[in-house]
């Protein structure tokens, strides 16, 4: 298997590498890429199919994961998949990843056997206490096709899970994000079914993830993510962080991306940064 997630290089020599042009859009990259190693020593660059957004929140998440998050230990969790298909018979169509040479079971056993791994993964790895064992934990998994892709598909699911509760929030007159109006101010996407069918049974084969679902996805696992976004660099939307007003106690998440269609992930936070 080919590893999802390439070995670390050195972030400035990576850039080097990349941008060695002198158009303005070079120029910007190579200022982006120097405040990033500011903070990161080296980049692992990311697969770049359309789970890259997907795999490189999960990768970052599990390398510095030690404990399992409160929604992952509830007890009625992995029995998410039957309870919501009780609930919403369009879920039927949800379309999931096909698997080689095995028939297609009920849809709600599919997922759950998909949830039920990503806790199992996210427990063990968080467990684990020396930090290269635990690199090197993910990195195996990361390796593993089969098992790499299914946990993809229990992401997409939670975030399906988390958009049924906001829509259900909002119309109930809670109070919701406002990332929750623009993802059901779209055409596309004006309930969750919609959502499901035209945006999320693409995620990984027709098309990655938008912005407006990278608070959609943090939401769900309850994470920040901070992204770098080089190409507006100088701007005040260079460091984006989804959602833009973190819940306190969620863990940190750290992505680069160029375009917001790719992205990658710095690692080894330079010593006076950690202090």
């Amino acid at each position: 298997y080919k590893l999802s997630v390439a070995p670390e290089m050195d972030i400035m020599e990576y850039c080097r590498k990349e941008w060695r042009g002198s158009t303005p859009a070079a120029k910007r990259m190579r200022k982006g890429y120097e405040a990033v190693a500011q903070k990161f020593a080296s980049i692992r660059r990311v697969r770049g199919d359309n789970y890259c957004a997907l795999r490189a929140t999960l990768f970052q998440a599990l390398s510095q994961a030690t404990q399992l998050p409160s929604w992952l230990q509830s007890e009625d969790f992995a029995m998410l998949p039957e309870n919501l298909l009780r609930k919403y018979d369009w879920i039927k169509q949800w379309q999931l990843k096909q698997k080689l040479g095995r028939k297609m079971g009920e849809i709600s056993d599919e997922i759950k056997e998909y949830v039920i791994l990503l806790r199992k993964k996210w427990k063990n790895i968080s467990e684990i206490k020396d930090p290269i064992e635990k690199q090197e934990a993910c990195d195996k998994l990361f390796k593993n096709e089969e098992e790499e892709y299914s946990l993809y598909e229990a992401l997409k699911f939670l975030m399906l899970n988390t958009a049924i509760k906001l829509y259900n929030d909002d119309k109930n007159g809670r109070r919701v994000p406002v990332f929750s109006w623009l993802l059901f101010a779209r055409d596309t996407s004006s309930d969750p079914c919609q959502l499901m069918h035209n945006h999320l049974n693409h995620i990984g084969h027709s098309g990655g993830l938008e912005q407006v679902e990278m608070f959609l996805l943090a939401y769900a696992l309850q994470y920040t993510i901070q992204v770098y976004r080089l190409y507006k660099y100088s701007t005040d939307e260079f460091i984006t962080l989804y959602p833009n007003d973190p819940e306190e106690d969620w863990p940190v998440v750290t992505l680069i991306t160029e375009d917001d269609r790719h992205y990658n992930i710095p690692v080894r936070m330079c010593q006076e940064t950690i202090l």
